[in-house]
This record gives C-alpha cells, sequence and structure tokens, in this order.
C-alpha cells in the first residue's frame, strides 16, 4: 500500500504528481471516502497533471465527465456514482464499456457499484484527519 499525505491545498498538486508518478498499467481507480473528504477535489489535481487543460468538475449529475489530456490526447472518464439508485442505472449508460476501454476512469461512490468495477481496480481511500490533512492510501 502507498501513502500520500496532503497538508493542505497548496500541496494538492505536489499529492497529485506523487500519484501520477505511481500509476502503473491498471486504468480504472476507485476513488472512497466521505462526503466532503476530497475526491473530487484530488481527481481534479490529478487531471491537471496529466494535461487536461478543460475545466474539471464533478459529474454529480451528469454522471460522468470526459476528458482529454493535452499533452498525451488521453481519455480519461470521471465518474459520481452518488446520484445512482439501482445497478441498473450505472449498467445502462456502459459503465462497463468505459472501464475495459484501456481509457483511464476515476471512479467516486464505487460503492454503489461494487458489482462492475473490474478485478484489477486500484483502491484509494481519501481520509480527512482532525488537523484537515488528507491521507491517500493506495491499493
Amino acid at each position: 500500500m502507498k501513502t500520500i499525505q496532503i497538508k493542505n491545498l497548496d500541496t494538492i498538486r505536489e499529492a497529485a504528481r506523487e500519484f501520477v508518478a505511481n500509476m502503473d498499467d491498471r486504468t480504472v481507480f476507485a476513488f472512497r471516502g466521505s462526503m466532503g473528504a476530497g475526491k473530487t477535489t484530488f481527481i481534479k489535481a490529478i487531471c491537471e497533471e496529466l494535461g487536461v487543460e478543460d475545466v474539471i468538475n464533478s459529474p454529480t449529475f451528469a454522471i460522468i465527465n470526459e476528458y482529454r489530456s493535452t499533452t498525451t490526447g488521453e481519455l480519461i472518464y470521471h465518474f459520481d456514482f452518488y446520484r445512482i439508485n439501482k445497478l441498473s442505472e450505472a449498467e445502462d449508460i456502459g459503465t462497463e464499456d468505459y472501464f475495459y476501454s484501456g481509457a483511464l476512469c476515476f471512479i467516486e461512490w464505487p460503492e454503489k457499484i461494487e458489482e462492475l468495477l473490474p478485478g484489477d481496480v486500484v483502491e484509494v481511500a481519501i481520509t480527512e484527519q482532525p488537523d484537515g490533512s488528507r491521507i491517500v492510501e493506495i491499493a
């Protein structure tokens, strides 16, 4: 397990750079953490480190946002399943096609679609600490 500390928002890009440097060839990342833990903010920083220049925000209502890295041309999908009520809702948008496309997939609230996650998903847990910092554990 790899651990990265985000001391504050001023150091989030540094933490995102470290995260990107440690990414292997797996493409699906399940970000777990309580509401307000910083999942969206950290994914935004990761996307920026990967060369996304578009406005990056939470796909809470859209469920999925698509970005493209301007440096590599790579597609990146950002999912937020918070508003999913039934597994079939995720299936209906072709979630599994995205997961097996080879494109990077960053998923918020993966517990809502646990059964659809690939076996080699990278688990990322973000935990807020009493001092306001965040601990990111990657398994």
